[in-house]
This record gives structure tokens, C-alpha cells and sequence, in this order.
């Protein structure tokens, strides 16, 4: 019987497994291999240099920060096991994690499954992904390799003008593909978009494929109106279309929102779902900030909570 399963590992899982083991949780961590399509670690290991995590003046790569953290997991006791979680079963206590052909009872669970950034799989994606393609502006707008250069931005909802509003304080233009005549984003926000003198908003427009030899040089798109291709030089593509969180293994048994994120404040714990002894907090339950940073912090939380819950459960 184990007293905490954490399931997938990424900034939040590795976070809460560091604060339960310091809490002599002996926790189990199932950290994945390549659960969503991504490697053990999460969406961070799509991106390069990461320059906005404390503690690093100079930057750090992203691989390296997740192996760290890896190490500092283990190094405090949590048992890491490279494999993927196939189904759970919440609806008795204990409640049981299926792996494979093993059947795991556990006490507790937290869930660190994350979101997955959505992306098109264009041509040319496969080869150009982290050498100027992206998924997040946030995370990786500011790098020199994107300064003083035009940029395309994929979305057409708040957060591609989220994005876009972004990626003007370090590209030389910003321009944004619609595949509508229209945006769907905030009132408050497309004003915005539309006062600003750096972006450009190409209606009725999808991308085709992306060019380049070592790095990206410019992408080809379809105005689906009329029907004619064109290709603009850009150093830099960012999509904008959404995440999709990684829930679907839960097969329903705990409260989701219309998206498909975990729903949690259920008690006075902030990171309980509607599973009492199951917690939930980071991407997968967190569709506004998408941050290592803010993942981290909430899964400290998540781990104190189910320390207290396992606590009061003697």
C-alpha cells in the first residue's frame, strides 16, 4: 500500500514529490514515457533556454532544469518509475492506479499530468520545432534568436492577443494568421491589437508549411478566400490555438470544466478535487497562467494538503 502515487512528473510533479518526501511520504512517482506524445519532464522540454525561473541570472536550458529537479526528487527519496498511467480507479478508498499489468492501491494521489499546447503538424514543423518555433511566447519570445525580427503568431482568441501583445517588445513586426474574418477574442483586446503600429493581421489566412534549413526562414500560407499562396520571411512562428489537457485517463472520475481541466477547490484545500484524497493542481488544472513558476507553487501546495489529509486520515 503506498501513501501517495504522483502521477507524471513535469515542474508541478517534481515540486510536490520534493515536499512530500522531505515529509517522509515516501511518495511513487509514475513520471510517463512519453505520456501526451511528450517526454518525462512536460511541455518544458519542447523549449530551450529558459530565462524567467529564479534562481538562474544567466538562464538555464530546460532539459537541464527538469533533469535537476529529477535529481533533487530522487535525491530526497521519491521512487520514479519510467512508465505510463493507463487508467485509475478513484471510486473506492484505496484507490487504485493501473500500469500496465500492475494494479497499484494507494492512499493518495496528486495529479501532475499537465496541458499539451495544441499545434498543426505542418510540414516542415517536425524539423524546425525549439529552432524558431514555439508554443509559447511568454517562454520564449525574448530570446536573442527572435529580437528585431518578424514574427508570426498562429490564433485567433485572447491568447493569440495575449501573444502578440507580447512579441512587440522584442520583434521588429508581429504578424497574426487568421483563418477567419474575424476574431474571437475580448472586445478590450482586439482594440488593443488594433491600435498597435507592430502587428499586422493577415485575415483568412492558414499556414501551410514552414521553411528552413537549420533554423526557420520564412513559411508558406493560403489565403482560403481567394486561394493564393504566398510565402512570408519570418525568423520566428508562435502558435496561439489552445492546450489540451492531459485527462483523459480519468475516464470522468473527477469534476472536469467544459475543456477538460481538473477542477479543484472542493474543501478549504485549494488543490482538492472532487475526490476527497485526490489533488490536483499545475497545467492540468490551470488554464490562465501555464507557468513552471506558478506550476511549482501550486503543487508545494498540493503536496502540504495531502500531507494533511493523510495526517487526519490516522
Amino acid at each position: 500500500m503506498e501513501n501517495l502515487v504522483i502521477i507524471w512528473s513535469w515542474p508541478a510533479g517534481h515540486t510536490a514529490a520534493i515536499y512530500a518526501a522531505r515529509a517522509n511520504l515516501n511518495p511513487l512517482m509514475f513520471e510517463g514515457f512519453m505520456a501526451g506524445g511528450i517526454a518525462a519532464g512536460g511541455q518544458l522540454t519542447t523549449t530551450s533556454l529558459i530565462e524567467n525561473f529564479p534562481g538562474f541570472p544567466d538562464g538555464i536550458d530546460a532539459n537541464q532544469l527538469m533533469a535537476n529537479m529529477r535529481q533533487q526528487s530522487v535525491n530526497l527519496g521519491t521512487r520514479i518509475e519510467t512508465k505510463t498511467v493507463d487508467k485509475v480507479d478513484f471510486q473506492n478508498h484505496p484507490f487504485k492506479i493501473f500500469v500496465g499489468s500492475e494494479i497499484i492501491e494507494t492512499k493518495s494521489v496528486i495529479i501532475a499530468t499537465g496541458a499539451i499546447a495544441k499545434r498543426l503538424w505542418i510540414p516542415g514543423e517536425k524539423e524546425l520545432r525549439q529552432k524558431g518555433i514555439s508554443a509559447c511566447a511568454v517562454c520564449d519570445g525574448g530570446l536573442p534568436m527572435f529580437r528585431n525580427q518578424r514574427i508570426i503568431v498562429v490564433g485567433w482568441g485572447d491568447t493569440a492577443i495575449e501573444e502578440a501583445l507580447h512579441l512587440t517588445h522584442f520583434a521588429s513586426e508581429v504578424i497574426v494568421l487568421v483563418r477567419k474574418d474575424t476574431l474571437r477574442a475580448a472586445k478590450a483586446g482586439q482594440e488593443r491589437i488594433m491600435q498597435n503600429p507592430k502587428i499586422k493581421i493577415m485575415w483568412n489566412t492558414e499556414i501551410q508549411e514552414a521553411l528552413g534549413e537549420k533554423f526557420l526562414e520564412k513559411i508558406r500560407v493560403i489565403n482560403n478566400k481567394t486561394n493564393e499562396i504566398s510565402e512570408i520571411d519570418c525568423k520566428g512562428l508562435f502558435y496561439a490555438i489552445g492546450h489540451r489537457p492531459n485527462t483523459e485517463f480519468l475516464d470522468g472520475q473527477v469534476k472536469l470544466d467544459e475543456i477538460g481541466y481538473i477542477l479543484t477547490h472542493f474543501s478549504a484545500a485549494h488543490t482538492q478535487t472532487s475526490v476527497h484524497g485526490v489533488f490536483a493542481a499545475g497545467d492540468v488544472a490551470d488554464k490562465k497562467y501555464r507557468k513552471a513558476i506558478t506550476s511549482a507553487g501550486t503543487w508545494a501546495m498540493a503536496a502540504l494538503e495531502c500531507e494533511n489529509f493523510l495526517w487526519e486520515a490516522k
